[in-house]
């Protein structure tokens, strides 16, 4: 009897240990999410959240690489073959967008995201170590300044067509949204009020962030977008300056060879490998075999590279382009059909600044100011050889036609041609540069979320 009695007592025990440690375990709390106000307490939680907007900022949707390869078939007119079946894409080809444009959606998206990771970080910029919190915060406002600029000239008219004081550009946000709901709906700021907040953000940025910095943003990254961003407001003289304190800076050169400029192709049978940015990137994003591919390869690759082989060079405009003394015409490559060698491996990085724009910058604002003494203390000529030299070119003139030609050569492809157009209001066929068919439509999912937003005109 007494051993039964024992007995008992060890099953009740256990009984009850059972018992309490089921109830422990119903008690933990669900570990799939976490409270906005848990989420950024430490150093070290900001700084992760910083890595989530870069990779954010680089997806193929925004920085990675698709809307620049949009602007590019949207002023597409004879270089580009298009064999796609995405009918976005043909869209964008036809000068046809419609409002329900999927891709066109995900620009809108993923750059909002990328803002809103930076407003997170920036709203917890006090819990950073104080040795951390000046290069943290200003990476945050390269972000948030960089997406705002490729969002108002995507979705905006154009800073030079009409008023850019009343013309509508995109919202802008400058704290965390947590929740949406009709309280924090955002009307359209103005171009103008758009173009000043990614002035302020990059400008601040370029105060706070350092000289070198690995392959995330640094001081000259922000010159660089501000030296771009001048050159579209038609603001020469701000343009020229931020170019020459790039150039200047002393921490970058031009490859010695153009393609060296670009990731490079794998040899033909091997697996495409990521590589690290050349000394001529200002700014790129970083592709790897675990984050994504380059999104530029996607369409301008061939298959053997990874590439989908939708989007072919045209050897007639290759041929009517380039002289055959121009090393830049070997930036082709014949896979059954022409592709641009400078995005084949589907895992190299994006190059988002290099510095041939900076030189062509600084030339183009001192041509077009042609001061006493010009900016930077180098002529336009200079400026020009620099960048033509490499490519085995002489130069003889440095007129605004000498240097803006020199822009299409020098970065075909890489999404500068719409936005080139639209500032010195240059037709594309017989679409005047100002046609609402050249301008992203707001997403009419975002209109039917957010009752304040308004559509562009032409949709």
């Amino acid at each position: 009897m007494k051993k039964t009695y024992i007995n008992n007592i060890i099953f009740t025990c256990i009984l009850l240990m059972m018992l309490s440690s089921c109830k422990k375990a119903l008690d933990i709390n669900p570990v799939d999410t976490i409270e906005q106000k848990n989420a950024l307490n430490t150093s070290k939680d900001v700084e992760g959240a910083l890595v989530g907007a870069y990779s954010d900022l680089g997806s193929r949707n925004f920085f990675g690489g698709r809307p620049f390869l949009m602007a590019d078939f949207l002023a597409n007119t004879d270089a580009v073959e298009w064999f796609g079946t995405y009918e976005e894409l043909t869209q964008a080809i036809n000068k046809s967008l419609l409002k329900t444009n999927v891709f066109v959606d995900n620009v809108w998206a993923s750059g909002y995201t990328a803002i809103n990771d930076a407003n997170n970080v920036i709203a917890a910029i006090d819990k950073v170590d104080a040795a951390k919190k000046s290069r943290v915060e200003g990476e945050a406002k390269f972000i948030r300044g960089a997406a705002y600029f490729e969002l108002v000239r995507l979705f905006g008219r154009d800073y030079n067509d009409g008023s850019p004081t009343t013309n509508l550009g995109v919202p802008i946000v400058l704290t965390p949204t947590n929740l949406i709901s009709e309280a924090n709906y955002v009307s359209r700021a103005t171009v103008t009020a758009v173009y000043n907040q990614a002035i302020a953000d990059l400008t601040d940025a370029e105060t706070k962030l350092p000289a070198t910095n690995g392959f995330f943003a640094t001081k000259s990254a922000a010159a660089a977008m501000l030296a771009r961003l001048y050159l579209q407001m038609g603001n020469y003289s701000a343009a020229a300056n931020a170019a020459n304190r790039v150039i200047t800076s002393g921490n970058y050169h031009l490859t010695s060879n153009y393609l060296d400029a670009f990731p490079k192709m794998p040899e033909s049978g091997k697996p495409a490998k990521p590589g690290d940015n050349t000394t001529e990137d200002v700014f790129a994003m970083q592709v790897t075999t675990l984050t994504g591919f380059n999104g530029f390869n996607e369409f301008y690759g061939s298959s053997t590279f990874g590439g989908r082989g939708d989007a072919v060079i045209s050897q007639d405009w290759i041929d009517a382009t380039y002289s055959t003394d121009d090393d830049r015409i070997n930036a082709f490559y014949d896979d059954d059909d022409i592709f641009t060698a400078k995005f084949g491996n589907q895992f190299g990085n994006v190059p988002v600044i290099r510095l041939a724009e900076m030189y062509l910058i600084r030339a183009e604002s001192n041509v077009r100011l042609a001061p006493a003494a010009p900016i930077g203390g180098v002529t336009p000529l200079q400026d020009l050889a620099t960048v033509r030299s490499r490519a085995g070119l002489t130069t003889i003139t440095a007129t605004l036609a000498d240097i803006l030609n020199e822009r299409k050569l020098e970065f075909a492809f890489e999404g500068f041609s719409l936005h080139d157009a639209k500032r010195t209001q240059t037709n594309i066929g017989n679409i005047p540069w100002n046609s609402t068919k050249l301008v992203f439509p707001i997403p009419q999912r975002e209109i039917d979320a957010n009752t304040k937003l308004t559509q562009n005109a032409g949709y």
